[in-house]
């Protein structure tokens, strides 16, 4: 009953994730998921550790993880964090570098997920607007922030930054964290990781969840300087010691090791993501330019709130987000050739039973 509830916990608005229905079988293109398996090396690995050993506790520290990230980027395994999906790390982030500081910084459209913990960590925040074309202008960012946070490719909109302008915001706030939030970043984006040495200030979080197929499994990690990884451990052995089970260990390993799988399954979803855009396009939606595994559109007749509605009776799931100027945009998670195409289809029939 409510009545036994902090004030804080009264006062939230938490996030809420694309749906999961279970009433019926859908295309799901509404959560960002990567439309491939998990490669053959990761569940052969998994499989593999369910054994006796689950009655011990994970290493703390995931080294061997740390160790297999690092290898990857050409870094050192100091300067690697990992934790239970990208969430909880920005999460660590929030409390280790914005608490009791100038407003935190975001884009007024942007990951939802940055406000919830705001407020649930009671962090002053700042929002600043994109431009018309929905792309970050980085002159707006307020000058006297406490922090800057933002993902890149960003979400919704897909629209990514060029390192240049990631370069000249670190410039222009030396003195304060900024994280990029690269979660989409392996679909085409260009990763911030190479800046992390020349700047103490700089956050770079990912996931394993999108390029790597691994949404089930719940592997996060930042990179960024000793000291930027140091603040993150306090917090996290604040917390919980064992953010990663063996499981989720063994399976990431695996993952980042298999870079041959991983470049085809990135490559196969740009291909697709070029394809849905042209056919998109020619059925008069504007698109927005993505990096990421997901297309923001808008019909130039049709209100989006229709096309969700039709979309869901015919099966297929796709991301409205209710708000302020992007209400009648649709967010569309790149799925496998087929799965575009019928989608393709059932949008065709949408427009035409319309009238349009």
């Amino acid at each position: 009953m409510e009545k036994y509830w902090s004030k804080l916990t009264k006062a939230l608005s938490p996030y809420v994730p694309g749906e999961q229905p279970q009433d019926r079988k859908y295309l799901k293109l509404n959560t960002n998921e990567n439309p491939f398996p998990p490669s053959d090396k990761v569940l052969t690995k998994v499989k593999d550790s369910v054994s006796d050993a689950l009655r011990l506790y994970p290493d703390p520290n995931a080294s061997r993880l740390k160790k297999a990230i690092a290898n990857y980027y050409g870094i050192k395994e100091d300067n690697v964090f990992v934790g239970n999906g990208s969430d909880e790390v920005l999460a660590f982030s929030f409390l280790a570098f914005f608490k009791d500081k100038a407003p935190l910084s975001f884009p007024d459209i942007t990951y939802s997920f940055y406000p919830v913990y705001c407020d649930i960590f009671e962090i002053e925040s700042s929002l600043f607007s994109l431009d018309k074309d929905f792309s970050i202008d980085i002159n707006k960012i307020p000058e006297k922030s406490g922090g800057i946070i933002f993902p890149n490719p960003n979400a919704p909109t897909g629209i990514c930054l060029n390192l240049s302008d990631i370069e000249t915001i670190l410039h222009r706030f030396p003195n304060i964290v900024v994280i990029v939030d690269e979660a989409y970043i392996d679909f085409g984006g260009i990763s911030s990781i190479t800046l992390t040495e020349k700047y103490p200030n700089l956050l770079v979080v990912q996931t394993f969840s999108k390029s790597r197929s691994l949404a089930g499994l719940r592997v996060g990690f930042a990179i960024g300087h000793l000291g930027l990884i140091q603040a993150l451990n306090r917090v996290k052995n604040s917390f919980n010691s064992y953010p990663l089970d063996n499981l989720a260990i063994e399976g990431a390993i695996a993952a980042i090791e298999d870079n041959e799988y991983f470049t085809h399954c990135c490559e196969a979803i740009i291909e697709t993501r070029d394809y849905l855009i042209k056919e998109l396009v020619s059925l008069s939606f504007q698109v927005l330019p993505s990096k990421a595994n997901f297309l923001f559109v808008k019909h130039q007749k049709l209100d989006a709130a229709l096309i969700y509605r039709e979309l869901r009776e015919n099966g297929i799931l796709v991301r409205h987000f209710n708000k302020p100027t992007i209400d009648n945009f649709l967010r569309i998670t790149i799925g496998k050739q087929e799965d575009m195409h019928l989608l393709v289809k059932c949008l065709k029939t949408i427009i035409d039973s319309n009238k349009i």
